[in-house]
């Protein structure tokens, strides 16, 4: 069956008429009291009454109509101002009966939303285990198949979620609109801020898009882009834990557009215990998992007193980090890389100076375009020379997590890493098309469509190769995958060509951090020839197979082939439990 529309849906003053009398009658007017909705109960005048129900009658709270249903009752029960049609149907009894089954008709032909207990056939609408925490609120269905599992997974994500999370989502809330208020009365403008969609799967495509200096239209929306980078990056127990006092100190520290006041270290709750000659550490966190950390960057993390993270350290990563520890995360957004960045220089000296050992927790390798080198010259010029512990990059990592290997015989004997950004957030000039050459390309998605036009000389870039030499672009048809959050359980990678990736990422939208792998190395172990303009794989089960045990893993491997333990849901040979969902997009 095809994937409902989930929506929530403001039924305040709403006439919800519930069929039935039973327990579930009653849970039914409980459910619609709880969203301050008008239960009333059609039972005849001698059915049996739950006691609960009953209480709730005699309370008042719910309106009992004494009479076997009539198809009257749907367009004479409800609210004056939609004419007297009540606005959903609840039926209690059992979806075999007939009943059930004419009053489903009678709603789907009136358009009145209707749900028939264990009877989804009958339904237009079911509902949702529900997780209620303030103006956070998490439902679940299993579409009619099993309420049950649904009950189990909605608690089971609730205990994953911090204490009073929802606390955390009014404050968040209160600061957008403050933030909303205060910036429309400095600038008197209502386009303070794109349009946000708070139930999209992923990031607009512009989520990342880089600021410049000049651009002074940005200046305007540059705290609201701040909160939305914090409310995607930031570990869910950090947000949980913001207080009134940290949001006025980062909404004083974004007024002024040039300057960035910096957090000071003076005051805090530092772990004195064990500490000897200050001392830091460049660590790289590797591509996002906590299992690809190495073992003595995971010992920093849990004896360092100070961490001073990168935004795109993922949670997971964040949650080894023990409470007594201090933790601040780069403010960076585009726009403001060089302030964030100073910020996090000065914070570490003055930990230094305290005696702390401070850990500069970095993506990926902290010298692969992680400024790794930069900061070790800046504290070794103060008089600390850092400890650099290495990571794995993702520029590696990520294509073996897709299914694409950097280099193959006969088809890719070199691979080339850039960035998309160089410094000021000038595009660097890109490299020209070598058949057995895989590039792959790091902090560039903000600006992917430009650089897909520099590669294949949609545009001309003067700065590309001899001015005197025709410059060797890319084909159109050259292969090409972005890879977003590699090796996380929310992995996603879109499969496509130089001349349709630009309109996959436009229309699938953005999932920071990710990359971009162009070569002919990316259809080695993926047929991409019937595949469409592009694909996308979502999911990442890589580790899973370690816990399966070797037989196991040997079945797995001969079923569905090495793309099955990648995660990927396209099934090569036999049948196997699909670990992604994949979208096939066709011309």
């Amino acid at each position: 069956m095809p994937a409902p529309l989930l929506t929530a849906l403001d039924s305040k003053g709403h006439v919800h008429l519930i069929v039935g009398s039973n327990p579930l009658a009653s849970a039914r007017c409980a459910k619609s009291i709880e969203v301050r909705a008008k239960p009333k109960v059609i039972a005849p005048a001698d059915a049996e009454i739950h006691y609960v129900l009953m209480r709730r009658i005699e309370n008042g709270e719910v309106e009992w109509i004494k009479k076997d249903f009539e198809a009257e009752h749907l367009k004479r029960l409800g609210r004056e101002e939609v004419d007297n049609v009540v606005d959903a149907v609840f039926v209690t009894s059992s979806g075999k009966s007939a009943s059930s089954m004419h009053i489903s008709q009678l709603c789907k032909r009136s358009r009145i939303p209707v749900n028939v207990v264990d009877a989804p056939n009958l339904c237009t609408f079911t509902l949702l285990s529900t997780h209620s925490d303030g103006p956070l609120q998490i439902g679940i269905t299993t579409s009619g198949k099993g309420c049950k599992l649904a009950s189990r997974i909605r608690r089971e994500i609730a205990s994953s979620l911090p204490p009073n999370f929802g606390t955390a989502v009014e404050r968040l809330g209160t600061v957008r609109r403050r933030i909303w208020e205060e910036d429309h009365r400095t600038y008197q403008t209502e386009d303070t801020a794109d349009v946000e969609d708070d139930d999209a799967t992923a990031q607009r495509p512009t989520f990342n898009r880089l600021i410049t200096e000049s651009d002074h239209s940005a200046t305007k929306t540059r705290r609201m882009r701040w909160l939305s980078q914090i409310c995607e990056y930031w570990p869910l127990r950090r947000l949980a834990s913001i207080t009134d006092a940290d949001i006025d100190l980062i909404l004083q520290s974004y007024t002024n557009v040039n300057d960035v006041i910096p957090p000071s270290l003076e005051g805090t709750s530092l772990d004195t215990r064990n500490q000897s000659k200050a001392s830091i550490i460049l660590a790289g966190s590797g591509p996002g998992s906590p299992s690809l950390l190495t073992l003595a960057t995971h010992r920093a993390i849990q004896t360092a007193s100070v961490i001073l993270a990168d935004k795109l350290v993922p949670a997971p990563v964040l949650d080894l980090i023990p409470r007594r520890t201090l933790v601040h995360i780069a403010r960076k957004f585009p726009g403001n890389a060089d302030a964030a960045q100073e910020e996090l220089l000065s914070l570490g000296l003055e930990a230094l100076k305290k005696g702390h050992t401070v850990l500069r927790l970095k993506q990926g390798d902290p010298y692969i375009y992680g400024r790794g080198a930069e900061e070790y010259a800046f504290f070794r010029e103060k008089g600390y020379t850092p400890m650099i512990l290495p990571g794995i990059t993702s520029s590696l990592s990520a294509p073996l997590f897709a299914a694409i290997p950097p280099t193959h015989r006969s088809v890719a004997d070199q691979v080339l890493i850039c960035t998309g950004t160089g410094r000021k957030g000038a595009a660097p000039t890109p490299p020209p098309y070598i058949p057995t050459q895989t590039v792959v390309f790091l902090m560039a998605l903000h600006r992917l469509s430009s650089l897909v036009d520099a590669l294949t000389g949609a545009i001309s870039d003067p700065g590309l190769g001899d001015p005197d030499k025709k410059p060797n672009h890319w084909p159109l048809k050259a292969p090409c995958a972005v890879i977003e959050r590699a090796s996380c359980p929310d992995q996603r990678v879109i499969r496509s060509t130089l001349q349709h990736v630009c309109a996959a990422v436009e229309e699938e939208g953005s999932r920071p951090p990710g990359l971009l792998v162009v070569g002919w190395s990316c259809e080695v172990l993926i047929d991409m020839e019937h595949m469409g303009r592009w694909v996308v794989e979502e999911g990442f089960a890589g580790f899973e197979a370690l816990d399966l045990g070797v037989d196991r893993m040997t079945q797995l491997v001969h079923e569905a082939g090495m793309s099955e333990v990648f995660g990927k849901k396209e099934i090569l040979s036999g049948d196997s439990i699909p670990v992604a969902r994949t979208d096939v997009h066709l011309e």
